[in-house]
């Protein structure tokens, strides 16, 4: 106790860099004082409305309260109505400016990071934001109630203090250069939000945030508005200038996509975001889009291309194989169902950093080999060789010469054929279970069944519904499933949520694959220690080898646009489009109503 009182009174003693926002690698590109974000229309008109979909898969909501793990929350809730202490820029990767802060200052030791709050941010309630709601929401969010995900993200954070109604200093168990942005990134809200009860019992209670929207009209199973707060104390601030320009943010909800695509057509709502290649090549079309009313928009980013896969989850029997899981993936035909499939509008994932200066390629380097030697016999040994690359099945390769080494492999590990049916030597068949809540999921999964026919594997395709996908997902009850995992330029603790050998064994966790590897735990916690880019790049690098080789992961496909059709009489966009910008949240944020 001593001790730890010691350490926080020496951290209050040190000398410490403060400034307007937080750069993870280097210098913020906007400056003290700064106006607005590049790609905001400070001049914006507030007023109207902008009609939407749900981006969720759920259909409908059932509670106000998205941190908590059991039910669904509205779509874009978090986002409209909670607010954090910095906020990122679209134009900018690892950095963040001052919102409810209005200053971050971080220990030349990396071991802590205060925050002073601004005198005039408010709650919706009128109550100003003080340290003691900061405090509140940290601990609530590191609660029994609330996603493990936040958690397992926030491990490396010894704890946050008040050091005054306004100031507050998180402290950490080692340097992280990101856990400034990290815990700045935290959503903020009040203490009078569920007026005490336990945070797993406020459901319906109405949220208390500081954001610049609070819920209006609702129709539970039909649709909710939030409205925008014309007092909302941060409304001048520069980095809230030219956003929130709608007055009426209305989401509908219908039941599936075939629905929402005809209402889109009847002009019942304002944009929508594809993500079906066909729906856009071949149905987004009609009297509305004719007329020039509606409008098709394919907008470039410059996101990482995450790592979308079919999840393999090695805590089944069958699965835990490296040669079993390496075959499977060599029955995906991808370049066909790209062809006849896609339009031709994505492109294949590889690993976990596509699109970063994260990814592997090539042989590992010298850098890279100095953090795997240490595990050569607990991962694959094709990591030290060239990077892995999802198999093809053009130019000079094949399908049939891929099946022929599934074949071998899944031989070499014990399967061989016997009257058409994969089996082991114990005369247990391969049969495995893909588990589905989408609707049309069957169209891109009959492929591969198709072809793990050839080598006698079954797949059976199970499609449930939303609520019991949850359920089974959550609890690990399942063979393999489809995740979109987002990318990032700057991978670190959440990796842990994804791979680490805990979350392994924590329900309701990110480790859909069941990956557990002292090795893997090992080049994460490098990677999120990382003081400078030479250390973390090749230890990301060295992560991304290690998963790949070890096929958790059947990478699927990405596309390098944001596809959405929107209506161009209702609504106005800025002359910017942002780098890093995540599909409709931009138009949500940024755009206004004509």
């Amino acid at each position: 106790m001593r001790r730890l009182l010691l350490s926080c009174l020496l951290a209050l003693a040190s000398p410490v860099w403060a400034a307007h926002g937080y750069a993870l690698w280097g210098d913020l590109k906007y400056g003290p004082g700064f106006s607005h974000f590049d790609y905001v229309n400070p001049q914006a008109p507030k007023g109207g409305e902008i009609r939407l979909v749900s981006n969720l898969r759920t259909s409908t909501f059932d509670k106000y309260n998205p941190f908590t793990i059991k039910g669904s929350a509205p779509a874009y809730l978090s986002g409209l109505m909670f607010e954090s202490l910095l906020i990122g820029a679209l134009d900018e990767t690892a950095s963040g400016y001052g919102l409810l802060a209005e200053d971050v200052a971080v220990a030349p030791d990396g071991m802590s990071a205060t925050f002073k709050l601004r005198p005039q941010a408010r709650f919706h309630n009128g109550k100003p934001v003080l340290a003691q709601d900061v405090k509140h929401s940290y601990d609530t969010l590191i609660g029994p109630h609330v996603s493990p995900a936040y958690k397992t993200l926030l491990a490396d954070v010894a704890g946050l203090d008040v050091l005054d109604d306004r100031t507050v200093r998180y402290r950490f168990k080692q340097p992280n250069r990101e856990l400034p942005l990290t815990v700045g990134g935290l959503p903020v809200f009040s203490r009078d939000w569920g007026g005490g009860k336990s945070f797993d019992q406020v459901v319906t209670d109405v949220p208390i945030g500081s954001g610049p929207y609070k819920i209006g009209p609702v129709r539970f199973g039909k649709d909710i508005t939030y409205l925008r707060d014309p007092q909302h104390w941060a409304r001048d601030l520069n980095v809230r200038r030219g956003s929130a320009n709608f007055d009426r943010i209305t989401v509908k909800i219908y039941k599936d996509n075939t629905a929402r695509l005809e209402a889109l057509k009847a002009g019942e709502f304002d944009l929508m975001r594809f993500f079906s290649a066909g729906d856009w090549a071949r149905r987004v079309n009609g009297r509305r889009f004719d007329s020039g009313e509606l409008v098709k928009g394919e907008f470039k980013h410059q996101l990482p291309s995450g790592f979308q896969s079919y999840v393999l989850n090695t805590r089944r029997p069958l699965l835990q194989d490296v040669r079993v899981r390496e075959a499977l993936g060599l029955a995906m035909d991808y370049e066909w169902m790209n062809r006849q499939l896609f339009y031709n509008a994505y492109q294949r994932v590889n690993g976990l950093f596509g699109n970063t200066a994260c990814a592997a390629s090539g042989v590992p380097g010298a850098d890279e080999l100095a953090l795997l030697e240490p595990w050569r016999k607990q991962v694959p040994a094709g990591v030290f060789g060239p990077m892995a690359l999802p198999p093809r099945t053009d130019g000079e390769s094949s399908l049939r010469a891929n099946l022929r080494r599934a074949k071998a492999l899944l031989a070499d590990a014990g399967w061989t054929v016997q009257g058409g049916v994969l089996k082991n030597a114990q005369g247990q068949a391969m049969t495995l279970e893909y588990l589905d809540s989408s609707e049309g999921g069957i169209r891109t999964v009959t492929p591969w069944i198709r072809n793990l026919e050839k080598l006698g594997v079954t797949l059976r395709y199970r499609a449930v519904d939303f609520a019991l996908y949850q359920q089974r997902v959550q609890t690990f009850d399942f063979d393999i499933v489809g995740v979109g995992f987002p990318g990032t330029h700057n991978p670190g603790q959440e990796y842990a949520d994804i791979f680490g050998s805990q979350a392994a064994k924590t329900p309701d966790s990110g480790n859909y694959a069941g990956v557990s590897s002292p090795a893997v735990d090992d080049l994460i916690a490098r990677m999120v220690s990382a003081k400078t880019k030479a250390e973390l790049l090749p230890a990301c690098r060295a992560l991304e080898r290690v998963i790949t080789h070890s096929h958790y992961l059947i990478p699927q496909w990405t596309a390098g646009t944001h596809r959405m059709a929107y209506n161009q009489r209702r609504l106005a966009k800025p002359d910017v489009v942002p780098p890093y910008f995540q599909g409709e949240a931009w138009a949500i944020d940024t755009w206004w109503s004509r």
